[in-house]
């Protein structure tokens, strides 16, 4: 169980910060041609989506992100502290531009492709890192995202040892950097490819998610949180419980920073001592929560209205 110490009520999330252009089209996509839809514009960025998350659930978060001097780099860092979020300390080059997220959706809400451009993210090194030790060593919990570079979070596991720290997998690709410090994680969110990335298994059902998560706790992760999209949930502990939670029956907008309101769910709960199955419970109905909404976050995501979509929500 951890207990919030006084002197550091609040949480440094360090990753991506990016505008998301998300395309949704009103029928099946053809290949190869254009498709009526819908295309809009929103704040985006997985420790930046996780970062707006925890605001609106109560927490004090410090975000450690980068952007160019340019519009959608002005318009994130406004939006990201009108939503609670600090982000005095994100760096803005104005030799860079702000990363972009680019994502088409059917019309269900289900991803069908998407283009990333973080390369801004690449540009945070440990000697930047090095200047927000003591923010990093008074912080409840550290919150990274794998779009960092493997070298920036090396640097930040070994300045921030003494805090629990939470790690989103963000792709098959990005998340084999954290392979070194898997021992050093309290708890992992990651999807059935990154998954298969980190331990060579496949776990694409079930009983095979749950057999990579083993895996993953027999390589030193403390909590295993495996989502299963519309599958639902499997988790895990190095202690041996685990479980599996099913979906909650939501209507979806949009599947953008759904896992995002997962693990941001999942920081809340087990700060707060929660066991890794109420957390879990917990970080699904912000999921579902967040699927009804257009943009990657919820406006009205709270501890209330979770806990009452969880009373009052059946499950798939």
């Amino acid at each position: 169980m951890f207990h919030v110490p006084n002197n550091a009520q609040f949480i440094v999330a360090v990753g991506a910060a990016n505008m998301d252009i998300v395309a949704q089209t009103h029928a099946k996509p053809s290949a190869g041609d254009s498709a009526p839809g819908r295309i809009s514009t929103s704040p985006g960025g997985v420790a930046r989506n996780v970062a707006e998350n925890l605001a609106r659930l109560g927490w004090s978060v410090r975000l450690l992100s980068a952007v160019g001097d340019d519009a959608h780099g002005r318009a994130l860092l406004s939006c990201t502290q009108q939503a609670g979020v600090d982000v005095q300390r994100c760096w803005v080059w104005p030799t860079r531009n702000t990363a972009t997220y680019v994502s088409l959706h059917g019309p269900d809400g289900e991803l069908t492709a998407a283009v990333n451009d973080m390369g801004i993210l690449e540009h945070i090194t440990p000697a930047q890192l090095a200047v927000h030790t003591e923010d990093i060593h008074r912080a409840a919990a550290l919150l990274l995202d794998c779009n960092l570079s493997a070298d920036a979070l090396a640097s930040l596991f070994e300045v921030g040892a003494a805090s629990p720290v939470f790690v989103d997998g963000v792709s098959a690709h990005k998340c084999t950097r954290i392979l070194p410090w898997l021992s050093r994680v309290n708890t992992l969110k990651v999807n059935r490819a990154e998954a298969q990335a980190l331990t060579g298994r496949s776990a694409h059902t079930p009983a095979l998610a749950d057999t990579a998560a083993r895996a993953l706790c027999a390589l030193g992760v403390q909590r295993v949180v495996l989502s299963l999209g519309d599958g639902g949930v499997c988790w895990r502990d190095a202690q041996g419980h685990g479980g599996w939670a099913p979906a909650l029956k939501t209507p979806m907008m949009n599947a953008n920073g759904a896992g995002d309101a997962l693990m941001a769910g999942l920081v809340h709960g087990v700060l707060h001592g929660h066991s890794l199955a109420q957390a879990v419970r917990f970080g699904s109905g912000c999921a579902a929560l967040t699927l009804s909404s257009a943009q990657a976050n919820h406006p009205n995501l709270s501890v209330p209205t979770v806990e009452h979509l969880l009373e009052n929500t059946p499950t798939l």
